[in-house]
């Protein structure tokens, strides 16, 4: 069993059977250290328990951030992307025109560009 905090960095180079078995590991003490606090442990459990707590959520952590990568990758050159892997910004930033779209101009747009331009001017200076 292990009492000794664990450091992600460690976790990184993990594979995800081994961590999964380490979550698995960590549980279970978890569940062995409530049961003996209910049956009147010392105070000392309190920290472990702690400690145990924020090992699993660190454990989460690495799984959930390699899965998400993995995702990333497999998504990258697909026409569409889940929603939880897009970029959040707000929600009219979202909703507005792509440069494409702002880019097109419409059919009766061209012709009266062409055929009314935007006229030039020359104004004289005087010296």
């Amino acid at each position: 069993m292990s009492t000794t905090k664990i450091k992600t960095a460690q976790l990184w180079g993990k594979n995800k059977d081994d961590l999964k078995k380490q979550l698995v590991d960590l549980k279970t003490e978890l569940a062995q250290l409530r049961t003996q606090k209910v049956a009147g442990g010392a105070n000392s459990k309190l920290t472990k328990i702690h400690d145990l707590r924020k090992s699993i959520a660190r454990v989460l952590t690495v799984i959930n951030a390699t899965q998400r990568a993995q995702l990333r990758i497999f998504y990258k050159n697909k026409k569409y992307l889940p929603l939880d892997l897009r970029p959040k910004k707000t929600r009219a930033m979202r909703r507005r025109l792509t440069k494409h779209e702002e880019g097109l101009v419409s059919e009766k747009q061209k012709k009266r560009q062409m055929h009314f331009p935007m006229r030039k001017y020359a104004v004289k200076v005087r010296s």
